[in-house]
């Protein structure tokens, strides 16, 4: 792998150096549009039930708007898992067909504009309908931002720069949770019309983002070779070699998505009933909640650059290997010795760091394992076929929780579920078992 050293010294220069303005621009450009797309996503997360009992409160009072609200909620979430999941898949294919900055700009003003629309609305089937073309563009702007900063950036600097871009979902998250706490007093539409905003930078990338080089010659190709396809699922599951990297891929993006949303983000509820059966207020409980909040996210916007970091150092496939070992320790101390809420605030670094570093892989491994014209299908497929069947999965985990409740024990349940949905981690060591090395190779054509 070529390597640009210090003009005198000739020693390598840190990966930040020596790259060209456009390239930051680029990543600049890509980290916000992905941060923006978390922090839409999370607005959701954290008014949801303040919003429907609003919006519900006009058909139901007392407990039947209490049911409601829960019902509404699980529908509201899974009809945003599945958008989510077929918008990655959809603008995945195009940001192979019509171009990656195309793509992005594409995705960004749907989900800004649809968040914004989430403000007006006044019946739950209007919430659907808004949250589910939320969703669309919210999962179609990650495999197109991903791959062109990959095809842009270097091949010494490419890890980091996708690790950074990759880690800022966190910031996107802690943000969410800023803008919440700020205005959902207000109104919780008035959180909504703050979402609104990323739709500037489509004017950025109108201006100043062109597509990048190596997917105009893979368009090219195709153009003259009538056996080549952009953006073909179908190659993905038939070409040698593509194929086996697919399923590999797949297997490990299942492992990371179910185990962040089956087991590191039901902590909260396990703080939340430890707390109850000692008596604590909901607003000690509600305040808790944040701070593992907040304390979660900072662990995994450091577990996700370090995963960048390390995988330059050993190797994509160790380092994510060594990730997922770890957290099936973490995932058992996290649950079975949390007693009080200061060992939940002790744990939550941890649980965060080896939750959500896999997803530094997926932006800084799964272009590499797929070519030029399938790249952004490869990742969009992968992520997003894992994520559907998470949706699945995650519905599990409370009757899991139930299956294994114990009268007077209220937390032995989660702890059980947490243990048994830690075995999907299986599925990246097989994953991780098939995928190729690509430390120090370049992009495939």
């Amino acid at each position: 792998m070529a390597q640009v050293e210090e003009p005198r010294t000739g020693r390598q220069l840190p990966w930040y150096r020596g790259v060209s303005g456009y390239a930051w621009l680029v990543l600049i450009v890509a980290a916000l549009g992905w941060l923006f797309d978390t922090l839409d996503q999370q607005l959701f997360t954290l008014i949801r039930f303040r919003s429907l009992q609003d919006i519900l409160s006009a058909y139901y009072s007392g407990p039947a708007l209490d049911e409601a609200v829960q019902r509404w909620g699980y529908k509201l979430t899974s009809i945003f898992l599945v958008g989510w999941a077929l918008g990655g898949l959809l603008f995945g294919i195009l940001g192979d067909k019509i171009g990656r900055a195309r793509t992005m700009m594409i995705t960004i003003l749907i989900y800004a504009l649809f968040t914004g629309l989430n403000a007006l609305v006044h019946t739950p089937l209007q919430y659907a309908f808004c949250r589910f073309f939320t969703a669309l563009g919210i999962g179609g702007e990650f495999a197109a931002g991903a791959s062109l900063v990959a095809e842009v950036w270097p091949a010494r600097s490419r890890p980091m720069a996708l690790g950074f871009l990759q880690a800022l979902s966190t910031v996107g998250n802690m943000m969410a949770a800023i803008v919440t706490f700020v205005l959902a007093e207000v109104s919780w539409r008035w959180v909504y019309v703050v979402g609104i905003a990323p739709a500037l930078l489509v004017v950025v990338i109108r201006l100043f983002i062109r597509e990048p080089e190596k997917w105009k010659e893979a368009r090219a190709q195709t153009a003259a070779d009538p056996t080549k396809e952009l953006g073909s699922i179908r190659d993905l599951f038939t070409l040698p070699g593509v194929s086996r990297n697919t399923w590999a891929a797949l297997l490990i993006a299942l492992a990371g998505v179910l185990g962040l949303w089956g087991i590191g983000y039901f902590q909260p509820d396990l703080i939340s009933k430890v707390m109850q059966a000692s008596g604590a207020s909901e607003s000690d409980i509600q305040r808790a909640k944040s701070t593992v909040f907040f304390i979660f996210q900072i662990g995994g916007f450091i577990g996700m650059y370090s995963y960048a970091a390390a995988s330059e150092r050993i190797g994509r496939k160790a380092a994510l290997l060594i990730i997922y070992l770890c957290v099936l320790g973490v995932v058992q101390g996290a649950f079975w010795t949390i007693h009080h809420v200061t060992h939940a605030y002790a744990w939550a670094f941890f649980l965060g760091f080896f939750t959500l570093s896999p997803f530094s892989a997926f932006a800084v491994y799964f272009p590499e394992l797929f070519p030029t014209r399938l790249r952004s299908t490869g990742v969009g497929v992968c992520y997003n076929c894992a994520r559907l069947l998470a949706a699945v999965g995650i519905f599990y985990v409370g009757s899991i929780a139930a299956s294994f409740s114990r009268p007077g024990d209220p937390v032995f349940g989660y702890r059980m579920a947490a243990s048994i949905m830690s075995v999907i981690y299986v599925f990246g060591f097989i994953g991780l078992a098939l995928a190729p090395e690509t430390k120090g190779r370049p992009l495939p054509e």
